[in-house]
């Protein structure tokens, strides 16, 4: 399932990773993740892959808007080799209609930042949808607010 969360006073502000995980009702320390195509509100955080508990001491340490960026979560302990990087800023999967799956192979579901006013979720579990939109009740289909 693909959702997206836009033009809401549900949130303090867009692409906050603490809310988004807590929100997915999941642990970072659930998964390895990749994250891509980064710029922050002016916090350092490199691209590459972090376990899940270096990626939640990164987003629980100060409060990091992620203006664009892609996070793609993997199994714990299975990464994969990075051809081709995930992309937000740009990206025509997101808005051409269709229902995208993560970029990356192997990838468990995709979370991108948009430009700071979005946050687009590829590839939910029927439980993480939930209970997503349970926190986030503007939360809408993807395919939905395709731009074509």
């Amino acid at each position: 399932m693909n959702l997206i969360l836009e033009r809401t006073d549900q949130v303090r502000f867009f692409t906050n990773m603490r809310e988004v995980i807590a929100a997915l009702g999941i642990s970072c320390s659930d998964y390895d993740w990749y994250v891509s195509d980064i710029e922050t509100n002016g916090f350092q955080f490199a691209e590459g892959w972090y376990s899940g508990s270096e990626l939640e001491l990164q987003i629980t340490s100060d409060d990091i808007q992620f203006i664009w960026a892609v996070f793609s979560a993997f199994p714990k302990g299975e990464r994969v080799d990075v051809k081709e990087v995930p992309f937000v800023d740009g990206n025509p999967h997101y808005w051409d209609g269709s229902e995208p799956g993560p970029q990356l192979n192997g990838a468990s579901f995709e979370i991108a930042c948009w430009d700071s006013s979005a946050t687009i979720l590829v590839g939910l579990d029927v439980e993480k949808a939930r209970s997503y939109r349970s926190t986030f009740s503007d939360a809408v289909d993807l395919k939905s607010a395709s731009r074509k």
